[in-house]
């Protein structure tokens, strides 16, 4: 396939930014769409010009790092990670767009990488910790009710990418980022019971990750599908 990428260049936090305009040709459809910004840098790096700065790691939709906006959406138009929509999901002369994050929240570091270390704040606060108790208790002698245990599963799947809180259509600017909350889904849950400084619009009512409607607007975004 050949296609035309308008990709966010950006040389740093503090630089403006802007949307520069490429040609590639020669993708096959099996290639995942790193594979495709990979053979875009290859090109540019044959031509003397700086590479296209991307995050990734394990390639594998596992850790989360490979988070970008692709046509508008988060990790683009099938339901899973950047690094496993494959080039099968466009067609031959498509024009795609590719940006990071839009939130203020997560500050450009350079093009396609942004700093999300708010939303990892917000993961350690509720997240996993080790402490030393003895021997460890065999699993099924403690009994969890149905409901707690899907709902910690559901907290298990997450990946960390973001994509709930990266969007202008879900916060965009305005994310409200606290790191005293127990878990992400502190702020939902405290919309439901009532919080004036939660729900819809979040404590100056600009919305954001405090300003949760519960219309859903995570779930559309993340490519696992929390709810």
């Amino acid at each position: 396939m050949k296609l035309n990428l308008r990709v966010w260049r950006q040389k740093n936090a503090g630089a403006d930014g802007a949307m520069s305009t490429y040609e590639v040709d020669g993708i096959s459809p099996d290639m995942s769409f790193l594979e495709m910004l990979d053979t875009l840098n290859e090109e540019l790096i044959l031509k003397g010009e700086d590479p296209v700065a991307f995050d990734h790691d394990c390639r594998e939709g596992i850790c989360g790092a490979c988070s970008l906006v692709i046509n508008g959406d988060a990790h683009g138009p099938e339901r899973t990670t950047t690094c496993q929509l494959h080039m099968r999901s466009f067609e031959d002369g498509d024009t795609i767009d590719v940006e990071p994050w839009r939130a203020s929240a997560f500050p450009v570091v350079k093009d396609l990488v942004v700093d999300r270390s708010a939303f990892d704040r917000i993961i350690q606060a509720g997240g996993y910790i080790t402490a030393p108790t003895g021997s460890a208790p065999e699993a099924h002698a403690a009994p969890v009710p149905k409901p707690d245990a899907d709902l910690a599963f559901e907290h298990a799947e997450c990946i960390g990418c973001g994509a709930c809180g990266g969007l202008p259509q879900r916060g965009g600017d305005a994310l409200h980022f606290r790191q005293d909350q127990s878990s992400q889904r502190a702020a939902p849950r405290s919309a439901r019971a009532g919080d004036p400084g939660a729900g819809h619009g979040g404590p100056d009512g600009r919305g954001g990750l405090r300003g949760c409607t519960l219309a859903g607007e995570c779930a559309t975004a993340c490519p696992k599908g929390i709810p």
